[in-house]
């Protein structure tokens, strides 16, 4: 995994397969700096080298999106491969996390999207009192 500082933000560039083995990568990179620099703007993940990604890889992500949200930063993708963009799918993560055609989008992107608190909820059914 690569990790750079850009004007805009911070890029992680993740290669093969994101599974198990491999999330320890993230979770390390994203106990240093740039990533844990609150003041280094939005964190992206370039996941156009991936080839994979499991479950593990998934909570990474969660883990890492919770991480910047409590810093009131945003986490983008970019460059989603349909192998990974499945997984995302179907968990839902696709609809918490925006996702960019490629880095130079996301890194531009005005779409910071804070924790669940922040988002608009659904509302709740009214109550019918039947006599």
């Amino acid at each position: 995994m690569d990790v750079r500082q850009e004007a805009r933000g911070v890029v992680l560039t993740l290669r093969g397969e994101f599974d198990f083995d491999s999330v320890v990568q993230l979770r390390e990179a994203g106990e240093r700096e740039p990533v844990n620099d609150p003041g280094a703007g939005p964190v992206v993940v370039d996941c156009g080298a991936l080839s994979f990604c499991d479950s593990s890889g998934i909570g990474a992500l969660v883990r890492l999106w919770q991480q910047l949200s409590a810093q009131d930063r945003a986490l983008r993708l970019s460059c989603v491969p349909p192998t990974v963009a499945r997984p995302l799918a179907l968990t839902g993560l696709d609809r918490i996390l925006p996702v960019h055609a490629d880095t130079e989008a996301a890194l531009a992107a005005d779409d910071h999207r804070r924790g669940p608190a922040d988002r608009e909820r659904p509302a709740r059914p009214t109550e019918r009192h039947h006599p």
